[in-house]
């Protein structure tokens, strides 16, 4: 709707996070993975884009490959020779875990009680991923925290899209304080610490937190959480329409004043805020010495799981 006006496969209205941080790298997005041919090795140079909307550690709902798979795609990847050592050792791969696993959980009747455990369950496996990942060659390994799902608009509706859902905030924390354990457990056990964070959580808050609702050049209208597009019912998404053409869904008349898209992700406005606010993180992730990269190199390469 947004950009580039016809539909991309962005579960937004237009730009997306990996689209922002290609861009403070010099860079064009990265290429989701399906698109490539295999006839011109340059098309790889601004990296790929291994990601599925819906997927997590383990399968989802969603019929599509979960990190597991992804991974073991790329590793076919640098088998087959699109990529090699030197393009792995000028490259750094960014993961992100969105929280679909405890969709999943919550779909799948688990409770309240079992929820720190299956949180547990969550990071012991993406523990296991990302030391597949590092075992590649890549000379860093970005770990996103996960954004504060409390504060999600499909939390945030019992709330009047007021506040933030607090106790689930509190589990999000804890998945991000073992994630934190996890990567610092990594890099003990290697020479150069490869592995990394952004924290997404906070820069989710920094904008959400504003209470005037302005960030940057971005205003956002009230209530701050409601999200621009809202689906008929918990069974059809933005987007939706009936057998006869029908939407599904209804749209706010300016994207621009909300932060959330939908109930779960943000629009082009809101990623474009969140993303300001982690621009200090990824300079200083891209003049890390041992990459020896600024945004003028084209052939500094993103992976996205």
């Amino acid at each position: 709707m947004t950009f580039p006006g016809i539909p991309t496969g962005r579960y937004s209205d237009g730009l997306v996070f990996t689209d922002f941080l290609a861009s403070y790298m010099g860079m064009k997005s990265p290429m989701p993975y399906k698109q490539w041919t295999g006839l011109f090795k340059w098309r790889v140079r601004n990296g790929m884009n291994f990601a599925h909307g819906g997927t997590g550690v383990f399968n989802t709902w969603i019929k599509e490959p979960n990190m597991t798979t992804q991974i073991n795609t790329f590793k076919q990847y640098i088998a087959d020779g699109v990529y090699n050592k030197r393009d792995l050792d000028k490259s750094m791969a960014i993961v992100a875990l969105s929280g679909n696993d405890y969709t999943q959980y919550v779909l799948d009747g688990g409770t309240d009680e079992g929820f720190r455990a299956y949180i547990i369950k969550v990071l012991n496996q993406l523990e296991v991923n990302l030391r597949e990942i590092g075992k590649m060659g890549l000379k860093k390994v970005v770990m996103l925290t996960l954004q504060p799902l409390g504060c999600l608009p499909n939390k945030a509706i019992s709330l009047s899209y007021e506040k933030c859902d607090k106790p689930l905030n509190n589990e999000t924390m804890f998945h991000n304080t073992l994630l934190q354990q996890i990567v610092q457990k990594l890099n003990s056990e290697t020479t150069d610490s490869p592995f990394h964070v952004l924290d997404l959580y906070s820069a989710f808050l920094s904008v959400i937190n504003k209470s005037a609702g302005e960030t940057g050049s971005a205003k956002f209208g009230n209530p701050l959480l409601k999200p621009c597009c809202i689906p008929a019912s918990s069974e059809v998404l933005c987007g939706s329409v009936d057998g006869n053409g029908v939407k599904q869904y209804t749209l706010c008349e300016n994207p621009t004043d909300n932060i959330f898209w939908d109930p779960v992700h943000p629009t082009q406005s809101g990623w474009r805020a969140i993303s300001l606010a982690l621009k200090p993180s990824i300079d200083k992730l891209m003049l890390y010495d041992q990459l020896n990269i600024h945004t003028q190199r084209p052939s500094f390469s993103v992976a996205t799981f």
